[in-house]
């Protein structure tokens, strides 16, 4: 059934690609080689591309381990549509579709074999596999095996115990989009890699745009970003369940397609409200952490976090469910200081986590707290934030991205000298009154002379830097705050939230150092989405007006209809950047067909027909 392929056909048969992207070719070269291979590529750089090619080329059959039961899913649905037979194994299928999905891997039926890590311990698995000619075993979101990851799953250590129990061990193959040096070291030992290519191709998404907004009423700013993105499919993402819910009926009262994600919803109706996004029957989906991270869904046009992530790790993953496709995408976080406090709470009360230790559960809660001090930092930054990410993972970039919030916001330099020495005053006397340090919202308080209980009980209202800042708004004071934090003067304590002077503190307070910051021209805690910013990040390239418009409006059209016959989500058929690619081209045979990206030899004999006479159709009619 599967002729030998030259690596070159093989991706433009199944892929529709004329050419590799960065980084894969060399992947692909190590794998089908013979040799351990580790790749490190963003969301969207075609991860998938680099075990499933050489899986297709290469004897046998492959498994590829993952945690995520929708990307398992999708992709599994992909291949099939591109000509490949596969399957997945995991706790989705029931006792008759294990049983049938088992019959099949041991009558060699399947190319590619996707299973939940769980499954590497399981008798009947096991068994099936130690009489199976096993070419490749790649293991995708690799960053689970190691503590220092923002996702560790104990059951990724099953990993080498399974291959040890194979016959043969094969090929192994680690991808990641997102790993530290650290973790990056520990994928490599603790999978036990032999001389692995290592290839990273970077972490920077370019067409992702990124921007923190801090709205003194979160709800109407989430509102007002979803109603100029109402065309577009997007992601909410939620840190509770509640949450989830509120936002999710209030966005339906107000005529939104949306529908809801979490794990407090029956199995039932998570697959339903899953498949309503996937096949766009609903544009947004609301949703906690318990969604996305294995969603193939290439069309989604921007994420917003309703509330900040634990880490940056797991906010850059989750934010790179935009955009797959290449096309432009928005990545919003609104962000308060009360999310702060709510991640901690989760840190503290993280559930039942298999397999660890008490030393290994204090390990992972000291992690946690740093990863939660990185991510504060990038709400609080001034800087680029595109930077700020791509130095976090030890890429150097440049210190403008041009595509960030702060890159384009207009700034105004001002010198807050005065202000800054009263802040860390406040600081300094604080703690010398108490004995310890208290947190930056009731330094605020204290600063403005609030007469709240709490700054009475501590007898805040006696010392001399209180109410120095009276009159200030509290907003505008707390974001003083922070700007002396990112500099360096002060810095709160990630664990118990006490903020605290730094050595650098004294230059100011005795020195006479002089502080300058960039302001927003409009201060950022009150800062509207502004439709005009929003339509120049992700405003469409075709002109919908013009005949390239109707045109792509029409093979749109035509995708739909084949999806639904077909019961796939339409990016399956074709993905928005192909059908854009189509549109400009507006090929007239087969072979100029051929030459659209993302078109390949199969999906081409499957639709290429229908599309190529809806081409013709506004052809004729333009003529």
């Amino acid at each position: 059934m599967y002729k030998p392929l030259d690596k070159h056909d093989a991706l433009k048969r199944y892929f529709g690609h004329s050419s590799f992207r960065d980084g894969q070719e060399r992947l692909i070269d190590a794998i089908l080689s013979g040799r351990d291979a580790f790749g490190v590529m963003p969301t969207g750089g075609g991860k998938s591309i680099c075990y499933q090619l050489p899986a297709l080329m290469l004897g046998g059959v492959a498994l590829v381990v993952s945690p995520l039961i929708s990307l398992m899913r999708d992709q599994v649905m992909a291949l099939k549509n591109a000509g490949v037979s596969a399957a997945f194994v995991n706790s989705s299928l029931n006792a008759e579709q294990f049983k049938a999905v088992y019959r099949n891997i041991r009558a060699g039926q399947y190319k590619i074999v996707y299973v939940a890590p769980e499954r590497l311990d399981g008798e009947s698995f096991v068994s099936i596999c130690q009489n199976l000619d096993i070419s490749l075993v790649a293991i995708d979101e690799a960053h689970c095996i190691s503590q220092w990851g923002q996702d560790f799953r104990p059951s990724y250590l099953r990993i080498t115990g399974f291959l040890e129990k194979l016959s043969r061990r094969p090929v192994l193959a680690a991808f990641t989009a997102t790993a530290t040096a650290q973790v990056r070291g520990d994928i490599v030992a603790m999978l036990k890699l032999r001389s692995p290519l290592c290839v990273t191709t970077g972490f920077d998404r370019p067409n992702l745009y990124f921007e923190v907004l801090r709205p003194s009423r979160k709800a109407p700013s989430l509102h007002a970003l979803v109603a100029q993105r109402r065309d577009r499919s997007g992601i909410v993402y939620c840190s509770t369940r509640k949450t989830v819910e509120k936002l999710c009926d209030a966005l339906r009262y107000d005529g939104f397609p949306a529908t809801r994600y979490h794990a407090g919803l029956t199995d039932r109706e998570r697959l339903q409200n899953q498949e309503d996004f996937l096949y766009d029957r609903a544009a947004v989906m609301v949703a906690t952490n318990a969604f996305g991270m294995g969603i193939d869904k290439s069309n989604v046009g921007y994420v917003i976090h309703y509330n900040m992530p634990k880490s940056l790790e797991a906010y850059y993953q989750e934010a790179g469910r935009a955009g797959r496709d290449g096309e432009k995408a928005d990545c919003i976080l609104l962000y308060s200081s009360g999310d702060i406090q709510t991640a901690k709470y989760f840190i503290e009360n993280p559930g039942e986590n298999e397999d660890l230790t008490e030393d290994e559960r204090r390990a992972v809660t000291q992690r946690d707290y740093k990863l939660l001090d990185a991510m504060i930092g990038y709400c609080k930054s001034d800087g680029c934030l595109r930077e700020y990410i791509l130095n976090y993972f030890g890429q150097s970039h440049g210190r403008s991205c041009g595509n960030c919030g702060n890159c384009r916001a207009a700034y105004e330099s001002r010198d807050i000298t005065e202000q800054a020495q009263m802040i860390l005053s406040c600081v300094k006397r604080i703690r010398d009154k108490l004995g310890y340090p208290v947190g930056a919202a009731l330094v605020v308080r204290t600063l403005c002379g609030s007469a709240d209980r709490r700054v009475m009980e501590l007898g805040l209202h006696g010392l001399s830097t209180y109410g120095l800042l009276r009159g200030a708004p509290k907003t505008q004071v707390r974001e003083l705050v922070e700007s002396l934090e990112s500099r360096g003067y002060i810095r709160t304590d990630p664990e118990h939230g006490g903020v605290n002077l730094t050595s650098e503190a004294g230059r100011v307070l005795y020195g006479g150092e002089k502080v300058e910051i960039s302001v927003r021209k409009v201060p950022i805690s009150s800062a509207a989405p502004e439709k005009s910013r929003a339509n120049r990040v992700a405003a469409p390239f075709v002109d919908t007006e013009g005949a390239e418009g109707k045109l792509l409006a029409a093979l749109r059209a035509l995708r739909s209809n084949l999806a639904h016959q077909e019961s796939i989500p339409a990016y399956i058929v074709f993905s928005n950047a192909t059908l854009a690619d189509m549109a400009a081209r507006a090929p007239r045979d087969m072979a100029q067909f051929l030459q659209v990206p993302g078109v390949g030899e199969v999906k081409a004999e499957r639709y290429g027909q229908a599309f190529l006479d809806v081409i013709a159709k506004y052809a004729d009619a333009g003529e």
